[in-house]
């Protein structure tokens, strides 16, 4: 003991409990929404889609310059169904944006009748792939 009486406290002892399988499949979903800006739960992947509405979301995120990650659902049937009660979104595909689900198929269509996707998702674009005429 400190002559000074300048000691710290004993640590209080906080029971933990192990997290539910639950609360670990949040985290991990949790986790992979928050791996990229834009983040895409898809039937299949970029370029192997399963599904046409994953086809079409792929092809105006890329029309867009949008960068995205994506996960494919039915490669993890715990992300399947577990991102459905989590977001509140019943169908496929699903498009986050920082972090926050701005929906499917029909909302990104809607943001692209109504101009830039980007800026209505707050990101930016991706660099648009030049041609090479442009380029020379």
């Amino acid at each position: 003991s400190s002559p000074s009486g300048d000691e710290p406290p004993p640590p209080v002892a906080v029971e933990t409990k192990p997290m539910s399988e639950e609360d670990l499949l949040n985290e991990r979903l949790k986790n992979l929404i928050e791996s990229s800006e834009v983040m895409l739960f898809m039937k299949g992947s970029p370029g192997a889609e399963r599904c046409g509405f994953s086809r079409q979301i792929v092809e105006l995120l890329r029309e867009h310059h949008i960068g995205f990650g994506s996960f494919d659902i039915l490669s993890d049937d715990n992300v399947r169904q577990g991102l459905k009660t989590y977001s509140d979104w019943p169908t496929y595909p699903q498009v986050y944006a920082m972090g926050e689900l701005i929906g499917g198929l029909d909302i990104l269509q809607e943001m692209a009748e109504d101009g830039d996707v980007a800026a209505q998702l707050h990101v930016s674009p991706a660099a648009a792939p030049q041609t090479l005429d442009e380029r020379l």
